[in-house]
């Protein structure tokens, strides 16, 4: 049995441990694509091509070594990155962290082309959409992940879009350091406060079951149809401090656990509880405390590093702009300031949940205190430029997508929509949606 070893002041000091040196400081990214045949369905797991395959094609390629839970093999790593797979067969690489978004920009594109080259002859091609734009969601098989079986079930009680979320959606993240709790408390605070504002601009996700939804960002609305207890925009990090956040975390109900090597529900424990009083006998791990953070979704997410996570899937090059956005407004310390108060008026502008019901809606097109929300991104665009221009001119060009997107004053769902309403035919639209 497990024996009493983590308790809420535990916890929170390691929090401290976390903060990283200001010449330390670095960027990963998480690539997301959905893998579509040429009907717009998704490949299976079995069946040649399927991820199974995909998987074993590419074992050895750049050192990725094949891992596999009962048998299944759903992962790849090696040191610093990893291929995961998401509960519909969304193909995601979480890269090594970098000081450029052009080491990041190369191990991504690398890996690319190997999936590329995988998939030549199939018909199969990496598609950047923010949700798979034609298959139904129950016609979408799972992933063999026993912490997705539980998952399905306790999720679905919790939102009626919850299977949305699982097998349909696909996102590009990106993660960055912070010097000190202050400097953590803002830029989570910035990135929290113009969430909305990113879901706009990266919003590219309004086609489903073959249809236009009516939304620019259908990713970014089925996330507040999933579970309001772990995702969306907590308190904790609207006004963010460590003790904040580790309340938050430990007073989320349990989505799952593992007990000798079993998956088991969550039965509306909280961690504190199971820290403080155990569950069946037994109390919580390391193990169980790193498991449990990956059950908490939220749009920004601390763990140790700020993982801001509001963005759709993209085209690659939009995706490193994304990174390059963020570097630009977290990295430098003059533009970290002018954003804080960009953040702060934006902010004043409604709820966050109603900012983001617009942002969702409308995307760039929306307008936010008699402001459209295209305005309020060239305003933070050009800082996030000026931010590298000064403090990392050597990436400064990568923004360029977005500052593009932005003067135009659309989303990346007007084009989408063009596209599918020029025509809709799976083996056409799906040639307009490429990742690379």
């Amino acid at each position: 049995m497990h024996e009493k070893t983590l308790s809420r002041e535990l916890l929170l000091a390691e929090y401290p441990t976390y903060a990283t040196p200001r010449e330390d400081w670095l960027i990963g990214g998480e690539f997301e694509r959905h893998l579509l045949k040429r009907d717009g369905r998704p490949i299976a797991y079995d069946g040649e091509p399927g991820i199974h395959w995909l998987l074993n094609r590419l074992i050895g390629e750049n050192g990725w070594e094949p891992y596999r839970e009962e048998g299944h093999l759903i992962a790849l790593t090696r040191p610093m990155s990893s291929v995961t797979l998401e509960p519909g067969g969304q193909f995601e690489l979480s890269g090594s962290p970098f000081v450029s978004i052009h080491d990041l920009e190369v191990e991504a594109q690398t890996f690319t082309d190997q999936v590329s080259r995988a998939l030549d002859g199939t018909g199969v091609r990496q598609i950047a959409l923010g949700h798979t734009p034609y298959a139904p969601i129950p016609e979408i098989g799972w992933m063999p992940k026993g912490r997705y079986a539980v998952m399905r079930k306790a999720l679905a009680a919790q939102g009626d879009l919850a299977h949305h979320m699982m097998k349909g959606t696909c996102a590009v993240q990106a993660s960055f350091d912070f010097a000190t709790e202050e400097d953590c408390a803002n830029k989570v605070g910035i990135g929290v406060k113009l969430g909305p504002l990113t879901t706009a601009m990266f919003a590219n996700s309004p086609i489903v079951a073959g249809k236009n939804t009516g939304y620019a960002s259908f990713r970014g609305h089925v996330w507040t149809q999933t579970d309001p207890d772990r995702t969306g925009f907590p308190p904790a990090a609207m006004d963010f401090s460590y003790a904040r956040w580790v309340d938050y975390l430990i007073d989320v109900p349990l989505l799952f656990r593992q007990h000798e090597g079993r998956w088991l529900f969550g039965t509306g424990e909280t961690f504190r509880s199971w820290m403080e009083n155990g569950i069946d006998g037994t109390f919580p791990t390391r193990a169980d405390w790193d498991l449990h953070l990956t059950s908490v979704f939220p749009e920004v997410r601390i763990k140790k590093n700020i993982e801001i996570r509001g963005a759709d899937c993209v085209p690659f090059p939009l995706g490193l702009a994304f990174a390059a956005f963020f570097k630009g407004l977290f990295y430098c310390n003059k533009t970290l300031d002018q954003t804080l108060d960009i953040a702060e008026r934006f902010a004043r502008a409604g709820t966050n949940d109603e900012r983001f019901a617009v942002a969702c809606k409308d995307g760039l097109a929306g307008e936010i205190g008699g402001r459209r929300l295209s305005e309020w991104a060239q305003e933070v665009v050009q800082a996030a430029g000026e931010g590298l221009s000064r403090c990392d001119p050597g990436d400064r060009h990568f923004l360029k997508p977005l500052e593009t997107l932005v003067e135009a004053g659309e989303s990346p769902a007007t084009a989408v929509v063009t596209a599918f309403q020029r025509d809709p035919r799976p083996e056409a639209f799906l040639d307009t949606c490429l990742f690379e």
